[in-house]
């Protein structure tokens, strides 16, 4: 059986129907993993024998006819991130060298304890999310399945990666400014960015609060919806979480969206956005109209501000939250000790937090200083009111909002990375998003002419994951790209 070929939701019934057994595909996912990421280094930690001891005792289970979970076993792969129980929760950083949680995640809680997913290990990320091309890792960079000179995207380039290579059929990310949907437009997979407030952030280690959500990635639409479906609602650990009723989106994901409008915002296909990334997402909204939808052209005048906006917010926010990785309250001290304890801090945070981290940290904490602080961080968040303001005119005149992901498709491993401000440019079609709080999903709608993948954006007002789960899911099923798998599964 060509294992790596299936949809989450395609393993899930074949285990459901006893057809394979859950520590097979385990086995299956693991050896995967042993045979492919040398080449690609989508993991940081593998938990090779807790999720084996864990599918032998689910497969006793359904032996014995007990319920084990809407997720049957399937394998999910964590981001680095996102705290797991016992296990290696770096972010990425030299400076968490050594921490394993003593607690899951409320997700993990979701996801594991409650429906029966197996975690099968850690992913690479950038580290504490700062980036947008896995390669400030103090692990080193991830590489792109689909060409291995080229990003996965980030921060979740391993969460992408690991998909896209088959190594897993679930994965977790966090996307602060795109860090969900950039590696899922990088590599050809499905990432979906809740509605700030839909999931909870309870075990996330913060970056920036008021921005940042964990997102569900998968091969497809189904199963980032079946995700959802499961992560979503309130968490009384969280105090951002919204009590909104959640949607059954594996249930709403075949409606029709005749007289549907999609909102083409013309901001979004500028001066900077690749040719055949325009074309390709052309292409899609042409096949959204053939099946039913109106489109009009809707404007985004504050577009303009977005970078500048979205860093400042995020980087005030980074030097606040970061303050308490320092050796002692968390964090691994170093190991020269002389002086005072502010030299020892001082020194502790600049040996072991790597060059992009400490460069976000002092632009934020710049920002925040005092005569500076009206001037760069209040300013920002009044554009950043304009810019939410900028969507809900839009969504008078329009259901959900379709463009592209990221402006190119993946550029080369260590193209940007001495180029801070151009890496932060492509971010620009993603940072609206988590600026407004929005939800926001992105799918595979083609090819460039070196084989990479283009990433279709759609946008959706708050709380309304059900619609542009139906909407991707429809131009999925015309464009039948998801089924295509990486260079580097062919032959599995």
């Amino acid at each position: 059986m060509k294992t790596f070929k299936l949809m989450g939701h395609e393993i899930i019934e074949k285990i459901k129907e006893r057809e394979i057994k859950i520590e097979e595909i385990i086995q299956l996912y693991l050896e995967r993993i042993e045979k492919t990421d040398k080449l690609l280094h989508s993991y940081t930690h593998l938990s090779k024998e807790s999720a084996l001891e864990k599918a032998r005792s689910f497969d006793r289970a359904l032996n014995e006819g007990k319920s084990i979970g809407k997720l049957y076993g399937s394998p999910l792969s964590i981001k680095g991130c996102i705290c797991v129980k016992d296990s290696p929760t770096t972010c990425g950083s030299k400076i968490l060298e050594g921490y394993r949680p003593p607690y899951n995640a409320t997700v993990l809680e979701r996801l594991v304890e409650k429906e029966g997913a197996i975690c099968i290990g850690r992913t690479n990320m950038d580290e504490f999310a700062m980036g947008g091309s896995t390669e400030n890792s103090c692990y080193g960079p991830t590489k792109n399945p689909w060409d291995l000179e080229c990003v996965p995207g980030g921060s979740s380039g391993g969460s992408g990666a690991c998909i896209a290579a088959g190594q897993s059929i679930f994965a977790l990310g966090s996307d602060t400014g795109g860090s969900v949907r950039s590696p899922a437009a990088y590599c050809g997979i499905v990432g979906l960015k809740p509605t700030y407030g839909r999931v909870s952030r309870y075990g996330l280690v913060s970056y920036a609060n008021s921005l940042e959500q964990i997102g569900p990635m998968a091969r497809c639409v189904r199963d980032c919806a079946l995700l959802l479906e499961i992560m979503a609602g309130y968490d009384e650990l969280d105090s951002t979480t919204v009590n909104e009723k959640v949607d059954a989106y594996t249930e709403s994901l075949n409606n029709s969206i005749e007289n549907k409008v999609l909102g083409v915002p013309k901001e979004f296909f500028g001066e900077g956005i690749n040719n055949e990334v325009k074309d390709s997402v052309n292409k899609s909204i042409d096949i959204l109209q053939g099946l039913g939808a109106k489109t009009i052209e809707v404007s985004f005048p504050h577009l303009e501000y977005t970078i500048p906006t979205y860093y400042l917010i995020a980087m005030s926010e980074a030097s606040s939250n970061l303050a308490r990785f320092d050796g002692l309250r968390y964090g691994k001290m170093s190991e020269n000790l002389t002086g005072d304890v502010f030299e020892v801090f001082s020194r502790t945070r600049g040996e072991k937090f790597g060059a992009e981290v400490r460069r976000r940290i002092m632009l934020g904490s710049y920002a925040l200083s005092a005569g500076y602080y009206d001037m760069f961080y209040i300013k920002a968040l009044k554009v950043r009111t304009l810019i939410k303001n900028d969507f809900q005119e839009a969504y008078k005149k329009c259901d959900a909002i379709v463009c592209p992901t990221m402006p190119t498709t993946a550029f080369k491993i260590g193209e940007l990375v001495d180029d801070p401000l151009q890496m932060y440019m492509m971010d620009v079609l993603t940072c609206p998003v988590n600026l407004a709080g929005l939800t926001a999903l992105s799918i595979p709608c083609g090819f460039d002419g070196n084989g990479l993948p283009i990433g279709f954006q759609i946008i959706g007002n708050y709380f309304d994951e059900k619609g542009i789960l139906n909407i991707g899911y429809l131009l999925e099923q015309e464009l039948q790209i998801y089924k295509k798998i990486a260079p580097l599964n062919e032959g599995n």
